[in-house]
C-alpha cells in the first residue's frame, strides 16, 4: 500500500483551512497511487493554539470528521489525522483513521502526554492498543511521544500491528527520534512505522520535520526534510512477512524473565 506522509504544521486555528490543505495534499497523494494519507499531531487545529484546543474540540463524528471523510471517499484513499477530541468534559489528543469509503475505522487517544503543555490542555486516553484493517493490513496507531514508551510499541507488535501510524509534533531539540529511534522501533519489533510530523515555529515549539516511513529492516523508505513536504512510500506486506521470518524477535521472546518490568 502506497503511503503518503503529509509534513505540515497547516494553519494554526482555523480548522477551515486546514481542511482545505488535507483536501489539496489527499488530490496529490491519490494522483500518485497513494492508499493512505497521515497528517501530522493536531493538524486539524494546530499544536501551540493555547486555550483554542478546547473551543475547537471536537466530538470523533464531529462536523469535520464527516468534511474528512467526504474528502477521502472523493480522492478514493484513506486518511488518518491528528486533531482535538472533545469527550464529555473531557479534551483528548486523538487521532482518527477513515476509510476510503468514508467509515470511520479507529480513534486513538494519547496515552503519554508530553510536557506541561499537553498536560494542562488534555486529559490521557487509557487505551494503547487501538487497530484497524486497511487493505490487508493490521493499522494501529500512537501518537508522538507514546511511541518513545517500547512497552507501546512492542504491545502493537504483539497485537500484530503491521503498520504503526504515528501522528506526532515532534520538536528540537529531540530530531533523534525521529533520525534515529523511529527506524529502530521498526527494526525491533519488525513492523512498519509512519512517523508524520509538523514543520516550523509555532508559539514557544520549533517542530524540526524528518518525517519517515520506517520499514522492519530499520531503513528509511522515505524520508523528508525541515519544510513542508509530502512524501510516498510502499508498505510491503511480502517484504514484512519475509522480515518477520528473519528476524524472530516475537518469537525469541522470554516474557517469564521480564516480569520486573511492570
Amino acid at each position: 500500500m502506497r503511503t503518503a506522509l503529509l509534513q505540515s504544521s497547516g494553519r494554526p486555528g482555523s480548522t477551515v483551512e486546514n481542511l482545505k490543505v488535507l483536501d489539496e495534499a489527499a488530490g496529490r497523494a491519490a494522483a500518485a497511487g497513494a492508499g493512505l494519507l497521515v497528517a501530522p499531531e493536531m493538524f486539524l487545529t494546530g499544536y501551540a493554539i493555547g486555550d483554542d484546543i478546547a473551543r475547537l474540540a471536537e466530538p470523533a463524528d464531529g462536523d469535520c470528521a464527516d468534511a474528512i471523510a467526504e474528502t477521502a471517499t472523493r480522492h478514493g484513499l484513506a486518511i488518518a489525522y491528528g486533531y482535538p477530541e472533545r469527550a464529555g468534559d473531557a479534551v483528548f489528543n486523538s487521532a482518527q483513521l477513515i476509510s476510503a469509503d468514508g467509515t470511520r475505522l479507529a480513534n486513538y487517544r494519547k496515552t503519554h502526554l508530553f510536557g506541561c503543555f499537553e498536560r494542562d490542555h488534555f486529559t490521557p486516553g487509557d487505551r494503547s492498543v487501538v487497530q484497524a484493517e486497511l487493505d490487508g493490513l493490521r493499522v494501529g496507531i500512537l501518537i508522538c511521544y507514546d511511541v518513545e514508551f517500547p512497552e507501546n510499541v512492542r504491545a502493537h507488535a504483539l497485537a500484530g500491528t503491521d503498520l504503526l501510524i504515528v501522528p506526532t509534533a515532534q520538536m528540537h531539540p529531540f530530531q533523534f527520534v525521529a533520525e534515529s529511534m523511529i527506524p529502530v522501533r521498526a527494526f525491533e519489533n519488525q513492523m512498519y512505522v509512519a512517523y508524520v510530523n509538523r514543520v516550523g515555529q509555532e508559539g514557544e515549539f520549533e517542530f524540526v520535520g524528518l518525517s519517515t516511513l520506517a520499514g522492519p529492516d530499520g531503513g528509511a523508505r522515505a524520508r523528508a526534510g525541515r519544510g513542508e513536504e509530502l512524501v510516498l512510500a510502499d508498505v510491503d506486506p511480502a517484504f514484512l512477512a519475509a522480515s518477520r521470518e528473519e528476524n524472530p524477535y516475537l518469537k525469541d521472546r522470554r516474557p517469564g524473565l521480564y516480569g520486573s518490568l511492570i
